[in-house]
C-alpha cells in the first residue's frame, strides 16, 4: 500500500504512545485520521493538536473491550471519511504485573485479555468486512510486544503471544482470499509510553498490590519504567509502521538488535528445552531480584 494521501486510518490508543506517535506520521502522509481512544480528555487534546498542525482528523471516543463500542467506530469512521484504508489495533494495557498467573484475581484477566486481545477481535471482526468490501488496498496493523514473541511472562504475555497467532491467522485467511489487505504485527522493545499509568483507565479502582510482594512489586515498576523513559520516541515507531504498511512487512521489529531472544526461545522449542529467557542487550534482570536498582 504505497499511496497514503487522502486515504483513511482508524487508530486505537490514538490519543498518547504508539498510536498517537502513529497518528502523527500518518496525518504528516496525508492521510485523514479517525483517532480513538478511551480517555476523552487526552483525546480532547491530541486531537486539537493534530488538528491545529493542520490534520483532517475525527476523535471517536472507544473502549475498545467492547464489541459495540468498536462497532460505533466503525460507523463512526464511515460516517465522517466513507472508507477506511488502515485500521491500527493499538489500544492496550499493562495489568498490574504483581501477580503469578494463577494467583491473579479473575477480574485482573478480564481487564487485560478484555483490552488486549478482545480489543483487537473486535476490531478486525468490525472493520475487515468493511475493508474487504471496499475491494480496494488495504492494511491491518496490530501491536503486539516483543513479550509476544519470547517465553510469556503473565497476564500481559499471554495476550501479545495471542495477538501474535491472531494476526498470522488473519494472514493467511486474507492470503487464500487473494485480498488486497495486508496485514502486520506490531512487536515493539521498549517506547517511551504511559503503558506504566495504564491503571487510570481500569472501569474499577486500581488494583491493590499484595503486601508481601510490594516491595518486588514497586522495585519492578522502577525498573521498567527506567528502560520505558529512555525507549524510542513513539514518534519513531511511527515511521517503522509508516514503513511497514507500504512494503507489507508482516513482523515488525523495532529493537532488532533483540533478534536473539527469539532465535533462543525458537532454539528452546525445537530441541525441548526448558523456556528459560535471555535478557535484552545491556539489561539486568536480576536488579528485579533485588539487584542494585539505581
Amino acid at each position: 500500500m504505497n499511496e497514503l494521501q487522502d486515504r483513511v486510518a482508524v487508530i486505537t490508543g490514538g490519543a498518547s504512545g504508539i498510536g498517537r506517535g502513529v497518528a502523527d506520521i500518518l496525518a504528516e502522509e496525508g492521510m485523514k485520521i479517525v483517532l480513538a481512544d478511551v480517555e476523552r480528555p487526552a483525546l480532547e487534546k491530541a486531537a486539537s493538536e493534530m488538528a491545529d498542525a493542520g490534520a483532517d482528523v475525527t476523535p471517536v471516543e472507544c473502549d475498545v473491550s467492547v464489541a459495540e463500542s468498536v462497532a460505533a467506530l466503525a460507523d463512526r469512521a464511515l460516517e465522517a471519511y466513507g472508507a477506511v484504508h488502515v485500521l491500527f489495533n493499538n489500544a492496550g494495557v499493562g495489568g498490574s504485573g504483581a501477580h503469578a498467573s494463577f494467583e491473579a484475581p479473575l477480574d485482573e484477566w478480564e481487564w487485560v485479555v478484555g483490552v488486549n486481545l478482545m480489543g483487537v477481535v473486535h476490531g478486525i471482526r468490525s472493520f475487515v468486512p468493511i475493508m474487504l468490501a471496499q475491494e480496494d488496498e488495504g492494511h491491518i496493523v496490530s501491536t503486539a510486544s516483543m513479550a509476544g514473541l519470547v517465553p510469556g511472562r503473565g497476564i500481559y504475555g499471554v495476550t501479545k503471544h495471542a495477538v501474535v497467532a491472531l494476526s498470522e491467522g488473519l494472514f493467511s485467511e486474507l492470503q487464500m482470499r487473494g485480498s488486497k489487505l495486508g496485514v502486520s504485527v506490531l512487536c515493539p522493545g521498549w517506547v517511551n509510553t504511559r503503558i506504566l499509568e495504564s491503571e487510570r483507565n481500569r472501569p474499577e479502582a486500581p488494583r491493590e498490590v499484595p503486601p508481601e510482594r510490594a516491595a518486588l512489586a514497586e522495585l519492578g515498576r522502577k525498573f521498567v519504567e527506567q528502560r520505558v523513559k529512555s525507549g524510542l520516541d513513539p514518534q519513531q515507531v511511527g515511521k517503522i509502521v509508516r514503513d511497514a504498511i507500504r512494503s507489507r512487512t508482516f513482523y515488525v521489529l523495532t529493537h532488532p538488535d533483540w533478534k536473539n531472544m527469539i532465535q533462543h526461545r525458537m532454539e528452546n522449542i525445537l530441541e525441548g528445552r526448558d523456556p528459560s529467557g535471555v535478557t535484552p542487550p545491556g539489561e539486568d534482570w536480576a536488579q528485579l531480584l533485588g539487584g542494585d536498582s539505581d
